[in-house]
């Protein structure tokens, strides 16, 4: 198991198209705990029913699931994908999302950081509607446990760190012990999430919550707390996965206003265990 710098940084992936309805937003905004506890509520039922649909940025992670898929078959990396963890996300949106869209995708490595033990290695994946302009950029940074050491840069260190006050907003937001097969659906089909028996051989006695269901999660709590349930306003979100969330678990997000941005973390309440640092919602 290796990684080649020089064959792999800024190697494309090979593009993609794709599409989504009305229907596929509702279930990833399902997915991700809209409705649970007041489903009628009109601010909800603009997330769950077709009048009025809105889309929550964080629906912009879903339409490269494919393409971001390919990084196994980049030519220089060769790894132990059962090592490999999700670190850190970055979503900027060029324009808010349609509640139906026909997309192409494009990726490429963007980034290669060598982390002595483990590599990160950047996937930045962009999403164009048909025909028009670019939607939403992607960067998945993936932590490649025991391929460090080849000899990269360290990578920048990490921002977006949460002032030393009180937080100005704190959410709380429930989740169901079948959020994962519920979330599974809008694409991300590793049975780290449903299966058991797998869950054991990652070292997890139950299937965990995927990193970008919590993801969701968390931008619909800033949104609907921080922002009055206004999606047009987000331009940017960004974060660092800090541990695993249990479905059934309670998300608390904590936040900060500052200017042209709102900064965050996230916790699970039940085992006080961080879920979510380093993480900002930029606004317009």
């Amino acid at each position: 198991m290796s990684i080649d710098l020089e064959k792999a940084l800024g190697a494309e992936l090979a593009p993609t198209s794709g599409s989504w309805s009305r229907d596929d937003v509702i279930l990833y905004h399902l997915g991700i705990g809209a409705g649970v506890g007041k489903a009628t509520d009109p601010k909800e039922l603009e997330y769950a029913y077709e009048r009025n649909l809105k889309v929550l940025p964080s629906f912009g992670v879903v339409p490269v699931f494919d393409a971001v898929m390919q990084m196994n078959s980049v030519p220089g990396i060769d790894i132990n994908f059962g090592m490999v963890l999700h670190g850190e996300q970055e979503l900027e949106i060029h324009r808010t999302l349609p509640p139906e869209a026909e997309v192409d995708n494009t990726g490429r490595i963007s980034k290669i950081y060598d982390k002595g033990k483990a590599a990160l290695i950047v996937i930045e994946a962009v999403t164009t509607e048909k025909g028009g302009d670019k939607l939403c950029t992607n960067r998945f940074s993936v932590f490649a446990r025991g391929e460090g050491g080849f000899g990269g840069e360290s990578g920048p260190q990490p921002g977006n760190v949460a002032p030393d006050r009180d937080p100005d907003l704190v959410v709380d937001s429930s989740t169901t012990p079948h959020q994962a097969l519920l979330y599974r659906l809008s694409g991300d089909k590793n049975p780290l999430h449903a299966d058991p028996s797998f869950a054991k051989k990652g070292g997890f006695d139950v299937p965990i919550l995927h990193g970008l269901c919590s993801f969701g999660v968390v931008c619909k709590a800033v949104v609907d707390s921080a922002l009055d349930g206004d999606v047009s306003r987000v331009t940017g979100y960004s974060t660092r996965f800090a541990g695993v969330v249990f479905p059934g678990e309670t998300i608390q997000t904590s936040m900060w206003r500052e200017e042209g941005q709102i900064l965050l973390t996230a916790k699970t309440i039940e085992r006080d265990s961080p879920v979510m640092t380093n993480a900002s919602i930029k606004i317009a």
